[in-house]
Order: C-alpha cells, then structure tokens, then sequence
C-alpha cells in the first residue's frame, strides 16, 4: 500500500477564524487521535495532503515536531461547492496493528450478453493490518450470467486480511438488460381519462 510523508506542524489556535486564516496560507486543520491518547491538533499542507488523499486508505507518515506517527484519514470534511478540503480526521495506527477499513471493488472481465452488472457495495468492508491495506479488491466478473450474484464470502482476499461483514451480504449481481419494448413502456406518455359527462340540465 502507499505510504507517503507530510510534515506536520502542531496548533494551538480553534475556531472558525482560525481555521479560515489557516486554509489561506495554504494549510489543513487536522485533529490526529487514537490509542487512548490525548488528541492532537495539527496543521498539513494542503497541496501535499490533497494530492496523498487520492489514493484510497492512503497511509500518511507524519513527521510532527521530529516524531513520526502513522495515521489513517478517518475523515474527510470539503466545501460542498468549491470541492476543497476544509478538515481532516486521522486515526493513529502502529505497524502490525489491523483496522477495520472499507477497500475499493475494481471488477476485472466482461459479464455474459444480455446483462446488467449492479454494485451492491462499491467497497468491501475488512480487516487488515494498517501497513497492509490494498489499495482495490478485483472481483473477476468474466461470463457471469443473468441471475448470477456474488456474495462477500465469494470474494478472494488477499493473504492476511478478512471479511469484517456478513458473509452473505450481496455484493454485486446481474441483471437482464431492459429491452426496446421495456424503455418504450417507460418512456410512453400515459393515455388521456375520458372527460366527464356533463350533467343533464333540468
């Protein structure tokens, strides 16, 4: 899995104010927690931490003070118009330590003519040490037929890492395509009620 380095600079200023003073400078509040430790405040730089952000269950090496920590982004706050990061939560992991994480689904091969593949899960809920998580889970889709569906315990993990779901739990299945007859169906307009009678005068 990825491992990439930021630096990090402790704060000690809150607040909306200050979190606005510190994205124009081109910094990301952040709050680093876990293992019963006191959290910490920290400030990242925004180019570095959005592009290491990319990549899915990325695992950040901070240097913070001349200490380096090992953190999970748990959670990612953006500005619902502009798209920007505004906030990030990290979760401190050790090496060797397995977390529960949610791993991509990247499907490989064509299904069957005449079907409709539908995700279920875009990502698969499981537990795997935290310098060991993969970036994507293949699932080998190739001449799957309608009706067909691929359940959690189908899925082949990697060494070392096991379902944290229920392993009956759906994950993707085929469809019948819909045919020129059903879009037609969908698409026609609805037949006009018969005006009303009027009422026969006195």
């Amino acid at each position: 899995m990825a491992e990439i380095r930021l630096s990090a600079e402790l704060r000690d200023k809150f607040g909306k104010g200050a979190a606005r003073q510190l994205r124009r400078s081109g910094k990301i509040p952040a709050v680093l927690y876990g293992h019963k430790q006191e959290s910490v405040h920290l400030a990242l730089p925004e180019h570095d931490l959005f592009m290491a952000l990319k990549t899915p269950n990325v695992l950040l090496n901070l240097d913070i003070a001349g200490k380096s920590q090992l953190a999970l982004p748990k959670a990612v706050q953006k500005d619902p118009v502009r798209r920007t990061i505004e906030h990030v939560d990290l979760l401190l992991v050790r090496r060797g330590e397995k977390v529960t994480v949610e791993v991509p689904i990247a499907t490989v091969g064509e299904i069957a003519p005449g079907g409709l593949l539908e995700h279920t899960l875009n990502s698969l809920p499981v537990e795997a040490e935290a310098t060991h998580i993969p970036g994507a889970i293949e699932v080998s889709i190739a001449g799957l037929q309608v009706g067909t569906q691929i359940l959690a315990k189908d899925v082949e993990l990697p060494n070392g890492i096991t379902l944290a779901i229920d392993p009956e739990h759906v994950v993707l299945h085929v469809l019948a395509s819909p045919t020129a007859e059903d879009m037609a169906g969908e698409t026609a307009a609805p037949e006009a009620e018969p005006a009303a009678e009027a009422p026969a005068e006195d």
